[in-house]
């Protein structure tokens, strides 16, 4: 069986910074749980399942937790009177979601409809999507961010899909999308086995094991050690995702169900309206470019204005991010100083699984690769 054919990895950089590197993707981890024995089944099997699941509606709990070893942050010093990052598409939300333990709660209700409930200690943050209208909302500050998709988004469900989890923060999808994210780039780079059965969310799973290759054809210079996809047995439904990164036991980033129902949400969920006293923030996200793919290759600079340059293939994918696109909000960060570190050629910020390298020229590197790698790149 062939999944969808593209050359570049481009969930990679998506442990990151989205504000950065405009990709998406978390990892899941694997929930201990009583011994389970399915029949077996080849890796092609496991990859039929997920590809032949008919799920479309369903609701459940996630639990989220990091170890990608980012720097302690000081965030009252670093944010100013007047700075806008702790919005809910800004620097310091996505920071404090990439560190600790989170629990969401997570709606689908078919295409173009999902709502996720971030709680926290004494507030709540939603994100919903409802067909070209997708709303955040934090009720610790009653801020709320209306956005539209553009027409060119709307065309086909797919396009709608993969261009609006490339533009959200990386808490906003759910373990299948993820998952499918990650399927849909697989190549020679990739082995593909099955691990031992488990049982995730009270539901028996496969483990779909994917594995950077090395041999004399094919090397991997990467941080990433393996990801694991736990497939619900009955419906093909990716319940979890564990990602290890090089010379770490624990889970570098893992989020997965604790308890899920396929029963249809109710569809009031997805028609968000906010309290009448909150501020809002109406926002569009820029349609795509004319002609662009998202795939490039070949050893060139992107020029003024042009969409991320991807190059590398497989695990050691590269993503080059022009001066002129990078987010104005990263410019004059204090935050920037307490992430990154002085390097040769620029400022660099290094987790177990991702490396984002800024040049002197104001380019933004990032990839599951050492910082050697990077500063090659930026050559």
């Amino acid at each position: 069986m062939k999944l969808v054919s593209r050359n570049a990895l481009r969930w990679l950089p998506a442990f990151v910074v989205p504000a950065v590197v405009v990709t998406a993707v978390i990892a899941v981890p694997l929930q201990a749980g009583a011994a389970v024995d399915l029949p077996d089944k080849t890796p092609e099997q496991v990859l039929l399942l997920v590809n032949d699941s008919t799920v479309s509606a369903f609701s459940g709990t996630v639990d989220q937790s990091s170890d990608l070893g980012l720097p302690s942050l000081n965030l009252t010093e670093a944010l100013p009177e007047g700075n806008d990052s702790t919005s809910p598409l800004g620097l310091t939300t996505v920071l404090e979601l990439l560190s600790g333990s989170h629990e969401f709660r997570v709606y689908v209700g078919g295409e173009g409809q999902s709502r996720v409930q971030v709680k926290d200690r004494m507030a709540e943050r939603n994100v919903v999507h409802n067909g070209s209208d997708i709303w955040l909302y934090d009720s610790s500050t009653n801020a709320a961010t209306h956005l539209s998709l553009p027409a060119d988004l709307e065309a086909t469900a797919q396009a709608k899909s993969a261009e609006l989890h490339s533009q959200l923060p990386t808490d906003l999808a759910t373990p299948a999308q993820l998952a499918e994210r990650f399927l849909s780039e697989l190549d020679p780079s990739t082995t593909v086995s099955v691990g031992t059965d488990a049982r995730i969310a009270g539901r028996s799973v496969y483990q779909l094991l994917l594995t950077p290759r090395t041999n004399e054809m094919l090397t991997s210079d990467t941080l990433v050690a393996s990801v694991s996809i736990a497939v619900d047995s009955e419906t093909g439904l990716p319940l979890q995702v564990t990602v290890l990164a090089q010379g770490q036991s624990a889970p570098a980033f893992q989020v997965g169900f604790t308890a899920i129902d396929f029963a249809a949400p109710n569809t009031d969920l997805f028609n968000f309206v906010p309290p009448a006293n909150a501020s809002v923030t109406e926002q569009t996200l820029p349609a795509k470019p004319e002609g662009s793919t998202g795939d490039h290759s070949g050893d060139h600079s992107p020029a003024v204005g042009e969409v991320p340059v991807v190059t590398g293939t497989g695990w050691s994918t590269i993503v080059e991010v022009p001066a002129a696109a990078v987010p104005a909000e990263l410019g004059d960060n204090p935050l920037l100083d307490q992430l990154t570190t002085a390097v040769d050629g620029g400022r660099a910020l290094t987790t177990s699984l991702v490396t984002v390298f800024q040049s002197n020229d104001g380019r933004v590197f990032a990839g599951a690769v050492p910082l050697a790698a990077l500063q090659a790149a930026a050559q």
